[in-house]
Formats: C-alpha cells, sequence, structure tokens
C-alpha cells in the first residue's frame, strides 16, 4: 500500500493505492484562503499540518489493515508558494501562495537584473512565481527577509515536518524561477539576483527517487513503520499526469481545478515563454511538460454560486443545463480574470467582467457564461500550446469541475478535441503523489504509470461549436479593448 499525499489550495487530500493501482481509500480536508490586501493570498503552514493530520487519522481510523501496510509516501502540492524559515526551521510569515499577485514590479525588475532568465528558466518571470515572492519580501520586509535559511515549496514543508530534510523535486522547482530547467539544477545567477544562494534552497532528486525517511516520532504518533521512504513526489500537475499515465510525449490533460491548466508531456525541452506558457520539468527523469495555466477556473463556478445565494455547485450546474440554445447563445460574456491572469495575457491587474448584462438573464444564464468563460480560457492556453489542429487526437479531463458532464461536454465543443474524463480524475495528484511513492519502493514505471481508463469520453458538436464560435470572438475582443481600464489609477 503507498500513501500519496495532495497539498491543494482549497483541499488536503490523501489516498491509500494498492500494488493493483487501485484507490482503497481517499479522504480530504478543506483549507482557507486569507487575502488581506489587494493581490495578496496566504496560507498559514500550519494549517496545512493540522488538514494533514485529521485526514490520517480518518484514513487510519476507517482503514486500519490498509494503514497498517503503507510502504512508502508520495508528495504533490500547490506549487510556487514561499515558506519561509528561520536557522531553527521555524515559519516566519504566512505562505504567499502561487495566485499572490503582489510582486508584479519584481518580475520587471529580476527580468532586467538577469536578461537571459527566459531561456534559463523556459518561463517568463509572473508573480506567482516563488523568485518574486522573495524579492518582495527583500524589498518590503527587509528584517524578515535576512531571517530566512530556507526557503521550501508548500509540498516540501510537509516534507521537513515528515523526514526533517529539506529537499525538493525537479517539477515543483520549476516553478520557482530558480531552476535551469533545461540542465535541471538550481542557477546562481538567479538566486543572486534575489540576494539567496544554494545554501538556503532544498536538495533536489528527480520525483520517483527517495527524498528521506519517515521519522520515528511521526511513523510512532500514525501507526507506521519508522524509516519508510519518502518519494521525491511532484508539483500538482505533473504528479496529477503521473496520476492518470500522462508520462509520454504528446500525453497530457485539462484540469478544472482551482486553477485551470492545458498540460502536454514532452520528452525535450522546448520552452515558449513569450506566450506566457510554461516549460517545467517532468515528476519523471529525462521529462518535461509545457502547459498553459489560467488563476481561476473552479474557484469562478464556486464565486458566482456564492454571489448568487445557491447552496451548491452542482445546484447551479442543474440550472444551467436546463437552458435552451437560444438562451445559452444570448448569455452574457465572462471574463474569468478573478485573480488576474497568465496565459495568455501574463496580466496581474486583469480582472473578471460580467459583459452584456440584460434583464432577461437570470441565474442560470450567469452560470453559464461563467463556465463558458473558464472554457474560452483554457481555449485561449490551447491556442498558446501551439499544437497543430489534429497533432492531439484527445485529453484526460481532471479536478473537480470533471464531475460536470455539461462542462465536460461544452468544454470539448470549445477546444475542437476529445476530453476523456478519468476515474478518480478528481484525486489525481494524490493518485500520482500515491505512484511516485510506488516507483520509489522499487515499481515498474510501465506498471504504474498506465492509464486505468476512462468513465466518459466527451467528443466536440458540431453544432455546438457553431454556437460557440462568434462568442469566443467577441470574448478574445473583450481583453485587449479592457486592459488599460484594469490598471490601477
Amino acid at each position: 500500500m503507498y500513501l500519496g499525499i495532495d497539498l491543494g489550495t482549497s483541499e488536503l487530500k490523501a489516498v491509500l493505492l494498492d500494488d493493483r493501482n487501485q484507490v482503497a481509500a481517499l479522504a480530504g480536508e478543506p483549507l482557507t484562503v486569507q487575502r488581506a490586501q489587494p493581490l495578496w493570498s496566504e496560507q498559514d503552514p500550519d494549517d496545512w499540518w493540522m488538514a494533514l493530520e485529521r485526514v490520517v487519522a480518518r484514513l487510519r481510523h476507517e482503514n486500519p489493515a490498509a494503514w497498517a501496510a503503507v510502504r512508502s509516501i508520495g508528495l504533490s502540492g500547490q506549487m510556487h508558494g514561499a515558506v519561509v524559515l528561520d536557522a531553527n526551521q521555524r515559519v516566519l510569515r504566512p505562505t504567499m501562495l502561487w495566485n499572490d499577485g503582489r510582486s508584479a514590479a519584481q518580475c520587471a525588475a529580476l527580468e532586467a537584473e538577469v536578461p537571459s532568465l527566459r531561456a534559463i528558466t523556459g518561463n517568463l518571470a509572473m508573480p506567482g512565481f516563488t523568485a518574486p515572492k522573495l524579492l518582495w519580501l527583500r524589498q518590503h520586509e527587509r528584517a524578515l527577509f535576512q531571517q530566512i535559511a530556507k526557503v521550501l515549496l508548500p509540498k516540501d514543508w510537509i516534507r521537513l515536518r515528515l523526514c526533517g530534510e529539506s529537499v525538493s523535486e525537479m517539477s515543483d522547482a520549476s516553478g520557482t524561477l530558480w531552476l535551469d530547467v533545461g540542465a535541471r539544477c538550481w542557477s546562481d545567477a538567479l538566486l543572486a539576483a534575489t540576494g539567496l544562494s544554494r545554501e538556503q534552497m532544498p536538495r533536489l532528486v528527480e520525483g520517483n527517487a527517495i527524498s528521506g525517511q519517515l521519522q520515528r516520532a511521526i511513523a510512532d504518533r500514525w501507526g507506521l513503520r519508522p524509516g519508510i521512504p519518502i518519494a521525491g513526489g511532484a508539483g500538482d500537475n505533473a504528479a496529477s499526469a503521473v496520476g492518470i499515465g500522462a508520462v509520454r510525449p504528446g500525453e497530457g490533460f485539462v484540469s478544472l481545478g482551482t486553477s485551470g491548466v492545458v498540460f502536454l508531456s514532452c520528452n525535450r525541452f522546448l520552452p515558449n515563454p513569450e506566450a506566457a506558457v510554461h516549460t517545467f520539468c517532468h515528476a519523471l527523469p529525462g521529462r518535461w511538460h509545457k502547459m498553459s495555466v489560467m488563476l481561476s477556473a473552479a474557484s469562478a463556478l464556486r464565486w458566482v454560486r456564492t454571489l448568487l445565494g445557491l447552496s451548491s455547485e452542482a445546484q447551479l450546474v442543474e440550472l444551467v443545463g436546463k437552458l435552451s440554445p437560444a438562451a445559452r447563445a444570448s448569455a452574457p460574456i465572462f471574463l474569468p480574470y478573478l485573480d488576474g491572469e497568465r496565459t495568455p495575457h501574463n496580466d496581474v491587474f486583469a480582472q473578471g467582467v460580467l459583459f452584456g448584462l440584460g434583464h432577461s438573464h437570470d441565474a442560470a444564464a450567469i452560470g453559464y457564461a461563467v463556465m463558458e468563460g473558464v472554457g474560452f480560457g483554457l481555449a485561449d492556453g490551447w491556442r498558446a500550446l501551439g499544437v497543430v489542429p489534429g497533432e492531439v487526437a484527445s485529453l484526460a479531463l481532471v479536478g473537480g469541475g470533471a464531475r460536470s458532464a455539461g462542462w465536460a461536454q461544452t468544454l470539448s465543443s470549445t477546444l475542437g478535441v476529445a476530453l476523456a474524463v478519468q476515474h478518480g480524475g478528481h484525486a489525481s495528484a494524490a493518485v500520482g503523489a500515491g505512484r511516485l511513492a510506488w516507483l520509489a519502493d522499487g515499481g515498474d514505471e510501465a506498471d504504474v504509470c498506465r492509464s486505468e481508463g476512462s468513465a466518459q469520453t466527451f467528443v466536440p458538436d458540431a453544432s455546438e461549436a457553431a454556437l460557440l464560435a462568434p462568442r469566443l470572438d467577441r470574448f478574445r475582443a473583450l481583453y485587449p479593448a479592457l486592459r488599460h481600464q484594469f490598471r490601477p489609477p
């Protein structure tokens, strides 16, 4: 049995994965985000640990035999967050998250300081990445910055608590702007540009390698064997790819989680930063991936459900499902930039917009506009990846939003590609973490990283695509028309 832990933004999940590639148990605990000021987004690492303790207690209580059989642990997590520690491993401040947008000025400063940044990292400097956050701390919280002994990514802080070692792996480290992504090692030039050194960075391993062993104190409290190996693991999207078996060139997925992602695996370092495409190391040696990222996907559906006073997203989705084609064609247009945007705009100041509201629009029309707008944002990302039509026949669909068949169908018609909803796709990152734990325990990649098949496949519908096309054109015209209005006065 293998324990996969996924530290998300809105939930911490854990799975018990057996050696037949079946999920024996799943548990999760919700997490909240603090937004003390505009553009800020933070979490307290202690909240992550308390959530993990509760998840472990539930798994152990409800599945005692499976829990006792755990042989290895794997980690997945939200990327880019800055956990800053002093020399005593004390957390110095709340963690600035991936969707924290306060460091736009520092991104420009980094690119000016290191003109080769894009060539080294394969990415633009964006506020979501870790390095600009540290430069912001250096400039705005200097006394605190001078106390920093280590900088860890969120899941790697969990690892520190588990094994007592500061270790990261290639996929998550790719999102820091400190990694030479082609060479898979830290870049001294980029570290120096933020006033840091390799001594303040964690040791790097591959995602399928052993990073440390479970400490006795934690093992005794959790009822596990001391010394259990802990795999390197992966950032959430690379872990999801491992979880669904997308580890070979041309394989990929669309994720409808808190954020939205289109992910494609490749066997070479092929950056395209000018299109705001991310190019990162994959979780397995000798592989990379490229992806487009939008900052608000399923989180936009939660936002509008709360705004409309409905009890659940499922209730809103049900209302949307009753809309006629004519009602959909006349619905408002939604720009899903509630947290700014990455691909393709790289604009931290971009804002959400409902355009074209009228007296006839009800909750269902607004809900549809939001779901459609998220799909249009993903279509922008899909185009930015530069995939030739017909090059990719199908993509997996994962994340909480994948539970909605209507949303999946509309998204397939929007992208023009078949989408296969995976069994357990809402927990694919946790499954991927479990699979990486299995690989660290000696598992064979061909057996471990296979696709388990799809629960349902959605193919583009020509009539729906015809309805969507003019609306997508209007969507794409709105951002350039409004972008200067998004800037603060």
